[in-house]
C-alpha cells in the first residue's frame, strides 16, 4: 500500500505516542533530496504504543491529521479503531527497513511445512520485526487465524496447492475483514474489483463478495494456481505476481534474464512491497508454525465461525434474518461480511445466507408462514428527475412525513437527482438502513489520470494543479520522466469530502455536455461544480468508464446555474 504521500502527518501520530522517530526520515520530503523516503531504524517504534496512547491521537487537530487515520482506520475519522490502526501500520511496511541483499540463503530444515520455506537475512529481519516492534499487532494476527485458516487451509488442500500457502492472507490483511486499500483491494485476500469479478466473485452494490471468508478463499486459490501455472511451478514467482501483477513480474524476468526471485528483488525494476512480499510470508510461516520458539505464548485464538446456510426464495430484511433465527442483528452481519446493506440483494432467487448452528429448523419453520411483504420494511429508491416526496409516497402507499423523518428531509421540495432515498414501508422503522446506505469502507477518494500521447508531468502537473514533485511521490517515479500512454497516475492529495453545489436546493435544469478532447469526470465536475459521482449515476456509467470525443453527457444543474 502505498502511503508514502501521507507519511508526514502520521510521523507526527508516532511522535506523540512516544515513538523515537529520526529526524533522518523528513529528508525524503525535502526540496533538494529524493522523493523516496528514507529508511527508519527497525527498531525506533513500539506500534502497541499507538494503542495504548489513542487519546493523544484523539487529541490531535483533524484537519492535520483526520484524513491519514482515516485511510489508516478505513472508516470515519471520529470512531477511531486503534486495533486496525495498528494492523495497518504493520501492513504497510511503515517504520520497516530490511536489507537490500538477502545474503545466503537456506533451506529450512524442519518437515513442518508444505510450502518451500527458506531463511537468509530478509527472512530474520521480518521474523525479528513480527516478534519485536510488531509484536503486539501480529499477536492479534494469530489470534484471528484461528477463525480462518482450518477453512483456508481445507480450501487449498481442496484445489490442489499447499496448505501452508493460506497464511498468505495474513500478508494481505492480518485476517481484518474491514481490510481496504487505497487501491480499492478488498477483503481477507484484497482482491481488486476487475480480479475478483474476473474469478467468480460478485461485486454490485448490495454486495462484495470480495469480503466473504469462503467464497474469496476460493477466487484466491484459483488465481494462485493459475499464476503457479504460468511461472511455472515457480511458488515465490507465483506469489510474487499475486502481488505485483503477473505482467510486471513477466517484465522483470526479461529485464534480469533470470527467473529467481531474490535475484530480481535486488534489482530496482520490483516494487519494494513485492521485494518484501516474500520474506514477510515465510517469515509469517516460521512463526505461526512455532509460536511458542518465538516468544508467543498464551494465544487466545479466535473460534472458527459456527453456522448452518439457508436459501431464500426472496429479499428479505436482515433484521427478519435475525428475529426468525434467534439472534441479533450484529451477528448475522458478523457471518455475512459481503453484504453491504440492510438486506439480501434484491433480485436474487434462492440467495444463501448463513445463520447461526441449530437455528435452521425453527427459522425454516416461521419463514415458510410469513407473507412475502413481511420479509421487508424498506425500499431504496434513487431519485430521478420529476420526483416529489408525494409521488413518492402515492406510489408505495406510505406517508411523506416518515420519508421524510427517517432520511432527515426537511423541505420535501427539495430533492437531489441522483441521490438515495430510503422509504420505509411499515411502521416501526429504523435508521439502520440509512446508516448503511454508504459502505462501511472508506474510500482514499485520491483522483487518478490516463496518460495520453504526448503527456509530461509537467503538463499533467499544471492540468491538476500540483508539482512534479508530488506526482513522482505519490506515483513512485523516481526521477525517471519516462511515461506510457495509459499509464493511470495519482494526481491528488489527501481526500476531502466533496460539499454539494451551492444552488442544488433550486429548481434543476437539464443540459446535455458533449465531451471534448482530454476532458475527465473530474474537469466536468470541476467546471459545473457537481460530484463526478452523480455524474456517473445520471448516465449509467460505471466507475472505471473511459470518456471519447463527442460523448454526450446528461447533466441535472441549478436553474440559476449557467452551463
Amino acid at each position: 500500500m502505498f502511503f508514502f504521500a501521507r507519511f508526514v502527518p502520521l510521523l507526527l501520530i508516532l511522535l506523540l505516542v512516544g515513538c523515537a522517530v529520526q529526524q533522518d526520515i523528513l529528508r525524503g520530503f525535502s526540496s533538494t533530496d529524493s522523493p523516496v523516503a528514507t529508511a527508519i531504524p527497525a527498531q525506533t517504534c513500539d506500534i502497541s504504543s499507538l494503542e495504548a496512547a489513542g487519546e493523544y491521537i484523539s487529541l490531535l487537530d483533524t484537519n492535520l491529521v483526520g484524513y491519514d487515520r482515516s485511510v489508516l482506520l478505513n472508516e470515519d475519522p471520529s470512531e477511531v479503531d486503534l486495533e486496525t490502526l495498528a494492523d495497518n501500520l504493520l501492513l504497510a511496511n511503515i517504520n520497516q527497513s530490511p536489507p537490500t541483499f538477502e545474503g545466503v540463503t537456506v533451506a529450512a530444515a524442519t518437515p513442518l511445512y508444505d510450502f518451500p520455506v527458506v531463511e537468509n537475512d530478509k527472512v530474520r529481519y521480518f521474523i525479528d520485526y513480527y516478534t519485536g516492534p510488531g509484536k503486539h499487532a501480529f499477536t492479534r494476527w494469530l489470534q484471528r487465524s484461528g477463525r480462518f485458516l482450518p477453512m483456508m487451509r481445507q480450501v487449498f488442500a481442496d484445489h490442489g496447492l499447499p496448505r501452508d500457502l493460506a497464511y498468505l492472507a495474513m500478508v494481505e490483511s492480518g485476517f481484518n475483514e474491514r481490510a481496504y486499500s487505497w487501491a480499492h483491494a478488498v477483503g481477507p485476500w484484497q482482491f481488486i474489483e476487475t480480479t475478483g469479478q474476473g474469478y467468480g466473485l460478485t461485486i454490485d452494490w448490495w454486495y462484495d463478495e470480495r469480503r466473504d471468508f469462503e467464497k474469496s478463499t476460493h477466487a484466491a486459490a484459483r488465481f494462485l494456481t493459475d499464476l503457479y501455472r504460468r511461472f511455472e511451478g515457480d511458488w515465490y514467482l507465483a506469489v510474487a505476481a499475486y502481488n505485483a501483477g503477473g505482467g510486471k513480474l513477466n517484465r522483470a524476468i526479461n529485464k534480469y534474464g533470470s527467473r529467481d526471485f531474490w535475484t530480481l528483488s535486488r534489482g530496482s525494476f520490483l516494487q519494494q512491497e513485492t521485494k518484501n512480499y516474500i520474506p514477510k510470508l515465510l517469515a509469517v510461516l516460521t512463526i505461526a508454525k512455532q509460536p511458542e520458539k518465538y516468544g508467543f505464548t498464551d494465544l487466545d485464538y479466535l473460534e472458527p465461525y459456527q453456522f448452518e446456510v439457508v436459501a431464500l426464495p426472496t429479499e428479505t430484511d436482515l433484521e427478519v434474518v435475525a428475529r426468525l433465527s434467534d439472534t441479533d442483528y450484529a451477528t448475522i452481519k458478523d457471518l455475512n461480511p459481503e453484504l453491504k446493506r440492510w438486506c439480501t440483494p434484491p433480485g436474487v432467487e434462492g440467495y444463501e445466507i448463513r445463520i447461526p448452528t441449530g437455528s435452521r429448523e425453527e427459522f425454516v419453520k416461521r419463514f415458510s408462514v410469513m407473507d412475502a411483504s413481511e420479509r421487508v420494511s424498506y425500499l431504496r429508491h434513487r431519485i430521478q428527475p420529476g420526483d416529489t416526496l408525494l409521488k413518492l409516497a402515492n406510489r408505495h402507499q406510505i406517508r411523506v412525513e416518515d420519508i421524510m423523518s427517517l432520511n432527515s428531509i426537511r423541505n420535501p421540495r427539495v430533492l437531489q437527482v441522483g441521490s438515495d432515498l430510503v422509504l420505509p414501508l411499515k411502521k416501526g422503522y429504523t435508521t439502520r438502513p440509512l446508516q448503511e446506505l454508504e459502505d462501511d469502507y472508506i474510500r482514499t477518494r485520491r483522483q487518478s489520470y490516463t496518460v495520453r500521447s504526448g503527456d509530461s508531468l509537467w503538463k499533467i502537473s499544471q492540468k491538476f494543479g500540483v508539482t512534479e514533485k508530488q506526482l513522482r511521490v505519490w506515483n513512485r517515479l523516481g526521477w525517471s520522466n519516462m511515461l506510457r500512454p495509459g499509464q493511470r497516475l495519482v494526481v491528488s492529495a489527501k481526500g476531502q469530502a466533496k460539499s454539494a453545489p451551492k444552488n442544488s436546493g433550486g429548481p434543476l435544469k437539464k443540459i446535455v455536455y458533449l465531451v471534448k478532447s482530454g476532458d475527465t469526470l473530474w474537469d466536468i465536475d470541476r467546471k459545473y461544480d457537481v460530484p463526478a459521482s452523480r455524474i456517473r449515476n445520471w448516465n449509467n456509467l460505471r466507475s472505471d468508464h473511459i470518456l471519447h470525443p463527442g460523448d454526450k453527457l446528461t447533466l441535472h444543474l441549478p436553474a440559476s446555474q449557467r452551463g
